[in-house]
């Protein structure tokens, strides 16, 4: 069924999704304010507002693809934000991956406002044009059912993990222990490196072999550890320190996941 869906955020990963959202025949309510990224939703038949208020204001669902807590809470909270504009039944989503504690603050600063899920994703811009990201979502289960269909727009696989911040929690777990997976790999490439084995022999080795992981073939896909480290690595630091707050909030450690993030080639510090 058709939905009126208001959407902030169209950025690297943003963009894509409307244009699945639009393809799968849901009326977009767009915010974005970049000139070029407007008249390229524009075109591809979105409708295209001046604020995330109005983005909001007569949407069925609201998706927010923003990078920061800070982000999020400057877009969501406040009397000109997302969470006041929104119709008091419709549904908001935030894809943010960040900490629990902001997005249960933001529902505590708007009692009887909309429902809002913590919907962190895992996959890449790739796989939402390719309508194959994963979808983690906490909160209502009312509030999860109706929102399924959409992003199944854009996701192949959309879980829902319980009460509103648990998809953080399971996103932060799942970054926590890439960014371990990326040290590892990238520690096996500079041994195979020493041992006089080249690094895309060794990515092609290790992909058919026992050793393989998610993150050595994203090493791989994304062109080698040099480049790795200058696209992927920058995300990956922002990830590792929302996991080191999060958790800090409820004053656990991290623990060997720390260490081995830590003491690796990359640097995630």
């Amino acid at each position: 069924m058709s939905q009126v869906v208001g959407f902030v955020g169209a950025g690297r990963m943003g963009e894509p999704m409307v244009y699945r959202l639009v393809a799968a025949g849901h009326r977009l309510q767009v915010y974005a304010r970049r000139d070029s990224v407007r008249e390229r939703l524009r075109a591809a038949g979105a409708t295209v507002v001046d604020s995330a208020a109005e983005a909001a204001s007569s949407a069925d669902i609201v998706i927010a693809c923003l990078f920061s807590d800070a982000q999020l809470v400057e877009v969501l909270a406040g009397p000109g934000g997302v969470l006041a504009a929104a119709p008091r039944d419709a549904v908001v989503v935030s894809h943010t991956t960040g900490t629990v504690s902001t997005v249960t603050d933001l529902v505590a600063g708007h009692p009887g406002g909309p429902a809002l899920l913590d919907g962190p994703v895992s996959g890449s811009a790739d796989d939402i044009a390719a309508g194959k990201l994963t979808v983690l979502l906490g909160g209502a289960a009312d509030a999860v059912a109706r929102v399924r269909p959409v992003l199944e727009s854009y996701a192949s696989t959309v879980i829902a993990t319980g009460a509103l911040g648990t998809a953080l929690s399971v996103k932060l777990v799942n970054n926590a222990l890439f960014a371990a997976n990326a040290q590892m790999a990238a520690a096996a490439l500079e041994l195979g490196t020493r041992l006089g084995i080249g690094e895309q022999q060794l990515l092609d080795a290790l992909a058919v072999s026992s050793g393989r992981s998610y993150a050595a073939g994203s090493i791989g896909r994304t062109g080698g550890l040099v480049t790795f480290e200058q696209v992927v690595a920058p995300f990956l630091r922002k990830d590792v320190a929302a996991c080191r707050a999060a958790t800090a909030d409820l004053s656990i450690d991290i623990g060997r996941l720390g260490a081995v993030i830590d003491g690796g080639p990359l640097d995630l510090g």
